[in-house]
């Protein structure tokens, strides 16, 4: 019996975190974060100014989060479960190719026309997990997810007959990834830039990805 009850206690205790970041006050140090490091960058975001900007106390954060890097990865965490969500949706109700394309395609859309605070904490994170194991594993973890998540849809369409993959599915959606985040970087970095070429050539790698003919 002792063991089952050591067994359980991790458990209880990631749904009672769980449960404290569902709140609407955490929500709101999340948003407050995120705005934050759009401003001043992860470096000049302090709990004091995050605090403020929330309307909650500066040990509201510590309760919630511990340290500003913990909080820095559940903005990131939060951010990418809403897209991992819609994106989710959109390729398990596609169709055929061009479907999961055209889906692919309007969540990069949409991806880059995002708050830029979103982005901005993305980086910093990426940078700070030079330094950090905790936050390079936290990063890992998350796309260690994602991956799994979209890779399982791709093995669905792939029972259905829709895609033939050409890869294992968790390196196709390892590339999806890829072009994803390389197309965000540059997209966000030169909002004037004629992509329409580049686009279609991302298209036309998926489209070889997934098993179309033409």
């Amino acid at each position: 019996m002792p063991r089952v009850e050591a067994a359980r206690q991790p458990v209880a205790e990631t749904d009672k975190l769980e449960r404290r970041l569902d709140s609407e006050k955490a929500q709101r140090i999340v948003a407050a974060m995120r705005a934050s490091v759009a401003r001043r960058g992860a470096a000049g975001s302090t709990f004091d100014h995050v605090a403020q900007e929330a309307g909650v106390s500066r040990g509201l954060l510590h309760y919630y989060f511990g340290t500003k890097e913990r909080l820095l990865v559940e903005v990131v965490r939060h951010d990418a479960d809403i897209r991992i969500h819609v994106l989710e949706d959109r390729l398990r109700s596609a169709g055929s190719v061009d479907a999961i394309l055209e889906a692919l395609v309007t969540q990069l859309r949409e991806y880059v026309a995002e708050d830029p605070g979103s982005h901005a904490v993305i980086h910093e994170l990426l940078s700070a997990a030079r330094r950090n194991d905790e936050i390079r594993e936290e990063l890992a973890e998350l796309y260690r997810r994602v991956r799994g998540q979209i890779a399982e849809i791709l093995v669905e369409k792939e029972r259905e007959g829709i895609v033939r993959l050409r890869g294992p599915a968790e390196a196709v959606a390892s590339i999806f990834l890829a072009l994803g985040d390389g197309l965000e970087v540059q997209l966000t970095s030169d909002p004037a830039w004629d992509d329409s070429h580049t686009v279609a050539s991302g298209v036309a790698v998926a489209r070889f990805l997934l098993g179309a003919e033409d």
